[in-house]
């Protein structure tokens, strides 16, 4: 059975975050949610299909602003673009194929959350750990005998 999540009122979460609702916001908040962990020119294509008239630096500022309000999550694993996603506020960390490098999203570890136990924590007040995992996804793995 497919599970259905009913679409976000996506102005209702920029009014919820004290942002002024515009519709470059609206529909960047719309391809962040519609498109996990795609970069920056790609959210640009998929703004424009609703925007054609958007520009480059109209993507860029609304992706600032929202990730700066915990809107959208930025994510940038070493050797790659930034990314955003709408998946926030979990501690969820990523998993990268070192081929195509696709990206997907791997829940913290079950039960207590030992990656948020630092060995030293420097006096911090440690709110989030960021861990991406590297690998080669199943179309880029070797075929196994």
């Amino acid at each position: 059975m497919r599970v259905v999540h009913p679409t976000p009122d996506y102005p209702q979460l920029l009014r919820g975050a004290d942002l002024r609702v515009t519709r470059p916001r609206v529909a960047v908040l719309g391809a962040v949610h519609a498109h996990p962990h795609a970069d920056t020119e790609s959210i640009i294509g998929a703004v424009r299909a609703d925007l054609p008239e958007v520009s480059h630096q109209a993507v860029y500022d609304s992706l600032r602003t929202l990730a700066a309000a915990g809107l959208v999550r930025r994510i940038q694993p070493a050797g790659s673009v930034a990314r955003y996603e709408a998946r926030i506020g979990d501690n969820h960390h990523h998993l990268v194929c070192r081929s195509c490098g696709t990206v997907v999203d791997v829940d913290c570890a079950v039960g207590e959350a030992p990656c948020l136990t630092a060995s030293d924590d420097h006096g911090f007040t440690i709110d989030e750990a960021e861990v991406v995992f590297w690998g080669l996804c199943p179309a880029c793995s070797p075929t196994r005998s």
